[in-house]
């Protein structure tokens, strides 16, 4: 399956990360160019992950550069988590599966997590697909990873999809993370 089947991400539109979520990282600003800080300061730690990441990139067609910032965003490339764990104990993994919904599988660096946690991604891309079929690959994208943090039924509409999202910003901050992690390799 190729990659592109789901929409270019390069092509996705982003107002990037918060001024909430820059403040919760130190910086003074949000955007575009808060994102792309956050995941410049996560690339030396997800290059330990590149090799799973590329694997399950190639098994799942979800962009290898959308895992990476998926796992930047939900645990720092895993320094947030604590035995494998975040989110006060519901999150597991680099990818944070919440086990009030799905029964995480592997261990939580491991590329059957990743495998599980992308599939679920993928599932939810679908269902944005069929609740807005006139939607762009590249919206029906934006708009699944967002689905990721929140739900599908948090989706409502383009253009405030990230409403009701963590820090209200989760789909544009990972879209610019993952653009960030596109142009390095990813």
């Amino acid at each position: 399956m190729a990659a592109h089947s789901y929409g270019n991400i390069m092509h996705v539109d982003t107002t990037g990360a918060s001024a909430e979520t820059g403040k919760q990282e130190g910086l003074s600003y949000g955007g575009v160019p808060a994102s792309e800080k956050i995941a410049e300061r996560d690339l030396k730690n997800l290059e330990k992950y590149k090799t799973k990441i590329m694997n399950v990139s190639r098994k799942t067609g979800i962009d290898a550069a959308i895992i990476a910032a998926i796992i930047s965003r939900e645990s720092h490339a895993g320094t947030l988590l604590k035995n494998g764990w975040g989110d006060h104990g519901n999150g597991f993994g680099l990818m944070q599966v919440d086990k009030q919904f799905h029964k995480p599988t592997g261990t939580w660096d491991s590329e059957e997590h990743m495998t599980q946690a992308t599939s679920i991604l993928r599932s939810l891309i679908k269902e944005i697909e069929k609740k807005f079929p006139q939607w762009t690959k590249e919206q029906q994208l934006k708009g699944g990873i967002s689905a990721y943090n929140a739900g599908v039924k948090n989706v409502r509409s383009y253009d405030r999809m990230d409403i009701g999202t963590t820090k209200n910003d989760y789909a544009n901050d990972v879209v610019a993370r993952a653009k960030f992690y596109k142009r390095n390799g990813y």
